[in-house]
């Protein structure tokens, strides 16, 4: 899996992931995602739109990353998720907890 992040004012971060999300890459996106979401009222969007495969253990840095953020009066979304995502979250009962929007700019947008 490749990650890249690109910082937007006010204190938001979008990440861009490409690849396969599971047991053997979701460490460093807990990673990435670990340091944005220690800033005060972080701000991460995460562009799914380039994965092409997402296992438990992804879903588990993805919902972490948010309850930690909204501890922090921050959030994190998913942005361009792809019909087996959606599908896959809404099966957990996860699609109310972490937000879904069509593109990185709506997501971006929203308040």
């Amino acid at each position: 899996m490749q990650v890249s992040v690109a910082h937007h004012p006010p204190n938001t971060a979008v990440l861009v992931l490409r690849g396969s999300l599971d047991i053997d890459t979701a460490p460093a996106l807990k990673a990435n995602l670990s340091r944005l979401v220690e800033r005060p009222a972080p701000r991460v969007v995460v562009d799914v739109s380039g994965l092409d495969f997402c296992d438990s253990m992804g879903v588990g840095v993805l919902v972490t990353a948010h309850g930690r953020a909204a501890e922090r009066d921050g959030w994190v979304r998913l942005a361009s998720p792809s019909g087996f995502l959606r599908r896959l979250f809404d099966t957990l009962g996860l699609s109310d907890y972490l937000p879904m929007f069509p593109d990185v700019a709506a997501a971006l947008k929203e308040d």
